[in-house]
């Protein structure tokens, strides 16, 4: 058998670039270790580093060396590459390691494997000359998600009122009556039946600002479109339940969609459209993209990675390490259920009253709650020992991974989850809150792949997700097709910890336990609806910039019960012992909320809850840092730093709630505000903080200049974001920081360098701001040849060196500070030039106002990024990978009101790009120094729209212009770039 694998004889010590592995610290084992490898083209049966197999190959030849009970385990190296599967990789007891030795499947030293359920569409043909190009794809392709090199494309989408839509849709039971907007039904009607019926509508915020519900169109007869069923009833006429402590409303069946999305007619610049009929892909390439040289894959698969057990016989002591899993999508909801939203990516896809059991009239599906899951890209059920870490959860189209039935002593951790539609992380089922009560049969049907695996099982408390870690991941650019998704969803469980991961950029919810399942409980009924929750931890997380999209949420959102009772010997609860195997949220740093909610949101009928030792702060205030509504209550609250109140209760109070020991903070703290040590023990711990790789340093909080000392004349900033390292470097202008403490990779603190500006902040690369403008004469920047006047000297002559772009321009002579450059070998496109003059001696010299100009004939639109190094800011942050629309997915916000931005330009016209929502006011905007004008952000439909014009001015005298723009209410303003008109002759 030796000659069927490698035999390694030595101390193995497993390891991968980028994070420490959970492994790590055990003790080295001294024996044999079956070691095989595999390759995407793998095709050999030694399955050895020269003739790797694949992996199908690999995992019958791990079944045959643990059969023959091989003493220390087997590693299977992934080599380099894409490993692109034709069916679910599946695993199942007989893929099983033994105690403590794991069979390990890992990326092979210094390699990225990347196992995909996609195929690469190439074959690219244009369609005429609209800039559409086609490709033939698989016979079938059906897929909710495309991603075009590495990020994912916008199916072809557009607004009502970009397809001059009038609106005034009448809703129905079935649907809508277009009947008074000839533009909508005109569209419609030009569609085929097949056509129609892919068309679907998007309801951000339809019911309940913490839902985005989609449903698609069924048919249409005359001026009606009839919706598809059930979710069209599911949305907008949900079930009424009795004694409900949190509503779950539905929907007017009159309102407008947001967007319509998924018709080829709709295609626009970065979007696609899939016709499954004809087998045919459309990708409509952004502006100078070559569609031939983009890496375009279109998912195949729903299911990646499937680990199923059963009770009797589970997956057990098995590790996946160092790979990545990208490219997977999830249809059911383009079915006739859509996603109607209920909560936190949970929906309806039965009957209006689905997990409303004996509450509704007439009752509905049991247990209470019972609400369709999201279904994974990579998942495990009945598993044991497993561990997940390492690994890079990206591009998916269902939620990143999930652990449920039965699984215990399950580890993960040292993951990234990143641009992934809904959840990354969800563990546990709606269908087990009380696993030795509800039926079996219910339990094995909405908790398993497969009920006929497990249908020897017998199933009570040995069901319950027992003992799971969740430690060490970064979680950030989740939900970015479903929106309510949190970043991580904790369902039913015990021994739960979630500890020292990183969460920011999210759509929603940080961390949710519980969800839907307090709605019918509160104080004066805290008993309808309970589930085996207990001696769960939320720990040592840092949580940022969230509820980005939707509201109503909280850093950690907590429902229901969160403890098992335990009783004094008089039958009265022993408060004490019930606390201890309660719910422990402790630790905990947040901050940036995005709408005015509860960071830690204990709401309806949540219990049994302590906060002790977490820290809030939001510069743009929330409405509070702990609380909630219809809660019912037993919460210890102490020890907490929070820069708004504690004990916010709207509703119906809880019982029982102890607030205590608190210390206030600043809204925007500065250095010492807040201990140290709580600051830097929060998020990843000090063995995982390069975890992903290089990331860039993403500042998303400054506070102002803070004196070190009482008296000091000397000032620090604290400075909190993702991706610091010890060599992050901070300047306040033009100057580095004379000291930087790095506390962890979310916050660090630098001292401002004598006579520096202390709110001038730069951390990373520092570029300097360009100087500009002065006038150019001639045709508005469209000649060759341009005189450039500057600043001038004393002196008869002056000799002037100028550069442009780091080429040179022709050194000449001018007189009395006025000389001529000819413009040469420089790229066509908007410059900066900056001179230096000096008098006839050389002796003296300074740099002269830098000038703006056009080389070459400028195109008509040119669209100017945010991230422009010629757009001056001041008191606006950046934020980037948000994945709403935004142009290239990033953009600048500023809080503070008096924040303004200056951009100088060569043109005729220019529009002012942002976003428009409700957590948005009032800006002005002023071109060369004249009155403003005032602009609502406002949008009157209360929706998000991303990349949305929101000033333009067409009418301007050719030349140059200075722009400035500047908040003046609201919570946020956003600004995503300009768009400059310029002559053309």
């Amino acid at each position: 058998m030796a000659s069927s694998w490698k035999i390694l004889v030595s101390i193995v010590v497993f390891g991968f670039a980028g994070a420490a592995p959970a492994w790590s610290a055990a003790p080295a084992q001294a024996a044999t270790q079956a070691v095989l490898w595999a390759a995407p083209d793998g095709h050999g049966a030694a399955c050895t580093s020269r003739n790797p197999c694949s992996l199908s190959a690999a995992q019958a030849a791990v079944r045959r060396v643990e059969g023959g009970r091989h003493p220390a385990g087997v590693t299977v190296e992934l080599t380099d590459g894409t490993y692109r599967l034709s069916r679910p990789w599946e695993f199942g007891a007989a893929d099983s390691g033994s105690t403590g030795h794991p069979v390990v499947w890992r990326a092979a030293s210094g390699a990225h494997p990347v196992i995909s359920g996609a195929t690469r569409v190439t074959g690219w043909s244009q369609v005429g000359s609209t800039g559409v190009w086609s490709a033939s794809v698989h016979r079938g392709s059906a897929s909710r998600q495309l991603y075009v090199d590495g990020t994912e494309a916008r199916v072809a989408q557009a607004t009502p009122a970009a397809l001059h839509f009038k609106g005034g849709w009448i809703g129905s039971a079935t649907g809508y009556d277009l009947s008074k907007d000839d533009a909508a039904v005109a569209w419609f009607a030009q569609l085929t039946p097949t056509q129609l019926a892919q068309v679907e509508f998007d309801y951000p915020g339809g019911n309940g600002p913490w839902t985005d519900s989609k449903c698609r169109v069924a048919s249409m007869s005359g001026s009606r479109l009839v919706m598809d069923q059930p979710c069209w009833t599911n949305v907008t006429d949900g079930a009424p339940f009795t004694q409900g402590s949190g509503g779950l409303p539905s929907m007017s069946t009159s309102q407008m969609p947001a967007t319509i999305e998924n018709a080829r007619g709709l295609l626009q610049t970065g979007q696609w459209f899939l016709d499954s009929a004809a087998s045919k892909l459309y990708y409509a390439p952004k502006n100078g993209d070559r569609v031939a040289g983009l890496d375009v894959e279109l998912p195949r698969l729903e299911t990646l990675l499937q680990g199923a057990g059963s009770l009797r016989d589970p997956l057990h002591d098995v590790t996946f390490a160092g790979l990545q899993f990208s490219y997977a999508t999830w249809n059911d909801p383009s079915s006739t259920a859509g996603f109607a939203d209920v909560q936190s990516n949970l929906r309806r896809t039965g009957a209006n009253n689905q997990g409303l059991c004996t509450f509704s009239t007439p009752a509905g599906s049991c247990p209470w709650g019972a609400l369709t899951q999201p279904a994974a890209n990579v998942s495990f059920t009945a598993s044991s020992h497993v561990t997940i870490t390492g690994n890079r959860f990206v591009n998916l189209g269902g939620a990143g991974l999930s652990f449920k039935y039965g699984g215990s002593h399950d580890v993960i951790e040292g993951n990234e989850f990143t641009q992934i539609a809904s959840t990354a992380l969800l563990l546990g089922c709606t269908y087990d809150p009380t696993p030795a009560t509800t039926q079996a049969s219910v339990i094995k049907a909405g908790c398993t792949p497969d009920p006929k695996v497990v249908a020897k099982d017998t199933v009570g408390q040995n069901e319950i997700l027992d003992h799971t870690t969740v430690a060490n991941n970064v979680i950030h650019r989740i939900g970015t097709d479903y929106p309510s998704a949190c970043g991580i969803t904790l369902l039913f469980s015990q021994h739960t910890t979630i500890t020292h991961n990183d969460l920011y950029d999210l759509p929603y919810t940080g961390i949710t336990a519980g969800i839907i399942e307090g709605h019918v409980d509160n104080a004066d009924h805290p008993q309808n609806s309970t589930n085996i929750n207990a001696d769960n931890t939320i720990s040592d997380n840092l949580i940022f910039d969230f509820l980005k999209v939707l509201a109503d949420g909280g850093a950690i959102y907590i429902e229901g019960h969160q403890a098992q009772y335990v009783y004094q010997a008089d039958g009265t609860i022993d408060a004490v012992a019930t606390l201890a195997n309660g719910l422990h949220v402790t630790g905990n740093v947040v901050y940036n909320d995005g709408a005015p909610y509860n960071a830690y949101y204990d709401d309806a009928g949540s219990e049994w809850i302590e906060f002790r030792g977490n820290v809030e702060f939001h510069p743009l205030s929330s409405v509070a840092a702990q609380g909630g509504c219809s809660s019912t209550g037993h919460f210890w609250v102490t020890g907490n730093y929070f820069s708004d109140r504690a004990g916010s209760y709207d509703c119906s109070p809880p019982v029982d709630s102890h607030v205590s020991d608190n210390t206030k903070i600043p809204a925007s703290p500065g250095p010492g505000d807040i201990p140290d040590s709580m600051l830097a023990n929060a998020g990843l711990t000090s063995g995982y903080q390069s975890l992903a790789g290089s990331r860039q340093p993403e500042t998303r909080y400054i506070s102002a200049p803070t004196p070190v000392t009482a008296g000091s004349t000397t000032d620090q900033v604290l400075i909190a974001g993702a991706g610091f390292s010890p060599s992050t470097p901070v300047y306040f202008g033009d100057q580095r920081a004379t000291s930087v403490r790095l506390l962890s990779s979310g916050f660090l603190t630098a001292t401002v360098p004598s006579g520096a500006d202390g709110t001038d902040v730069t951390v990373g690369t520092y570029v300097p701001k360009p100087v500009i403008t002065a006038p150019v004469n001639g045709a508005a920047g469209l000649a060759d040849t341009y005189t450039v006047r500057g600043t001038g000297v004393a002196g008869d002559t002056v000799t002037v060196g100028v550069t442009l772009d780091h080429a040179g321009c022709t050194t000449v002579t001018g007189t009395n500070g006025a000389w001529a450059c000819t413009v040469t070998g420089s790229s066509p496109g908007q410059h900066t030039l900056t001179a230096m003059q000096s008098d006839k001696d050389g002796a003296t010299s300074k740099p002269s106002t830098g000038v703006t100009v056009y080389i070459g004939v400028p195109q008509a639109a040119a669209r100017i990024d945010d991230t422009d190094p010629s757009i001056t800011y001041s008191g606006w942050n950046y934020s980037s990978g948000r994945s709403y629309g935004d142009y290239k997915d990033d953009i600048h916000y500023a809080g503070g009101d008096g924040s303004s931005l200056s951009f100088t330009f060569i043109g005729t016209g220019i529009k002012v790009f942002g976003e428009q929502y409700t957590d948005q006011g009032k800006i002005s905007v002023s071109i060369d120094g004249a009155s403003p004008t005032i602009v609502d952000t406002v949008p009157a439909d209360g929706i998000r729209h991303a990349d949305a014009a929101i000033y333009t001015n067409s009418s301007l005298p050719a030349g140059i212009h200075t722009i400035v723009v500047s908040k003046l209410s609201g919570q946020y303003a956003t600004f995503d770039g300009f768009e400059i008109d310029n002559p053309t002759t």
